[in-house]
């Protein structure tokens, strides 16, 4: 061991209680972070994932993202008329030449389409009425761009094909009811028109306001249901990397002009909460591992205070400036290290004691448990800001301590 270490360690014991204190407080900061980090992003991942999972990366609508001209404005168009209590063009609504614009997608590469009409319903059933979501679908693509399939409890997607007026509801939308499979419920569009259609499968995504609220048939069926022949009101596109999905919704508008929505974009208000989450959660992790800097500051600035004559001593024996700064932003380093460690320890403890808390809160996702994250980053981030500080803490006295006169202080104390 160097003298310069030897020396450290040395001031180090002789102030053993409030060496322990700052370790302690370096520790607990940093497993606290590492567990704040590992739970943050863990629930951060899982809801991304569930949300990813359920919907398709990829969504075109029956609007424009910027609403066409009405036609008297276009033949207008020089503003030399003033136009008042226009009468809007009244259309369809849905995406035009669906088909067409379908194979264009899936002529992209690594692009999957599937068309759909969504259209709220009134289900009776044993006297209930709920209103729900009835989405058509053809499950043959369905099946290639949604895990619907994968995440039936019951029945299956051919079972649509197989009775002719079947249905697929979602978990919660059947508890709510009262259905099980093989019951008969009476559906009823906006339009007026009414069908009698038979419980061929539940669907269970883990998404709460999927499962309660949505139900599933044939496409056909639902056109003919809603009254709108032929007509589609969306198209869901499956990518290989979701990550991808923004990049892919921007050529998609761009090919077939109606507006496409990447799964970010549709929640980019929920998406901005969990960054101001994760801003506000370091901010308290670094002010908890600041708080531990100063515990190590007041033990260095207290050493250094008592061995002002040592400090003389071993400067007029021929000791730099630079090797008095390194014995006290050593022993700076030392608490740190130290307290790094036990924080990995109390970190790895906490985030497989937070793992295992069973929780019931089924407002969003199903998950009874906390979703936590285990990463190297978190230790090795939380270590680095916890040295970074202790640095810092033990490098303020040490330059103040290489200052010392030593002929004031032997003077001083002769």
């Amino acid at each position: 061991m160097s003298l310069l270490a030897d020396i450290a360690l040395t001031h180090l014991r002789g102030r053993l209680r409030q060496t322990l204190v700052a370790v302690a407080g370096v520790a607990t900061g940093v497993g606290f972070s590492i567990a704040m980090a590992s739970l943050m992003e863990g629930s951060q991942r899982d809801f991304i994932e569930t949300l990813v999972n359920a919907t398709p990366p990829v969504v075109v609508k029956d609007e424009y993202r910027n609403p066409p001209r009405q036609p008297a404005e276009r033949v207008f168009a020089t503003g030399a008329v003033a136009l008042d209590g226009l009468k809007p063009k009244e259309e369809l609504r849905g995406i035009r030449n669906a088909r067409a614009r379908l194979l264009r997608i899936d002529s992209l590469p690594g692009l999957t389409a599937a068309p759909i009409l969504r259209g709220q319903v009134v289900m009776r059933f044993g006297g209930k009425d709920i209103a729900a979501a009835l989405v058509g679908i053809e499950p043959e693509r369905e099946r290639r761009v949604s895990n619907i399939e994968r995440d039936l409890r019951a029945g299956s997607l051919a079972a649509l094909h197989a009775v002719a007026n079947g249905v697929i509801l979602g978990s919660g939308l059947a508890d709510r009811l009262g259905a099980h499979m093989g019951d008969t419920l009476t559906i009823t569009a906006p339009s007026g028109l009414l069908l009698r259609m038979k419980v061929v499968g539940l669907v269970h995504t883990g998404m709460v306001g999927i499962d309660n609220s949505e139900a599933y048939a044939l496409l056909k069926k639902v056109q003919v249901l809603q009254n709108r022949p032929n007509v589609v009101n969306q198209i869901r596109v499956r990518l290989d990397d979701a990550e991808k999905a923004r990049a892919v919704a921007r050529r998609i508008e761009a090919l077939v002009g109606y507006r496409t929505e990447s799964w970010d974009e549709a929640n980019e208000g929920l998406l901005e909460v969990l960054v101001i989450r994760n801003i506000i959660m370091y901010t308290v992790v670094g002010a908890i591992l600041l708080v531990a800097s100063f515990g190590i500051f007041n033990v260095i600035s207290t050493i250094t205070h008592e061995k002002a004559r040592d400090i003389a001593i071993l400067k007029s024996l021929g000791f730099f400036e630079r090797d008095i700064r390194r014995i006290f932003v050593m022993q700076s380093l030392v608490l740190g290290v130290i307290g790094s460690l036990l924080g990995w320890a109390l970190g790895a403890a906490l985030t497989t004691g937070l793992a295992s808390i069973t929780i019931d809160v089924k407002a969003f996702t199903e998950r009874s448990g906390l979703p936590v994250f285990y990463s190297f980053w978190h230790y090795m981030i939380a270590a680095a800001f916890a040295l970074s500080a202790a640095t810092l803490a033990g490098w303020l006295p040490a330059r103040r301590a290489a200052r010392v006169d030593p002929v004031a202080i032997i003077r001083g104390a002769a």
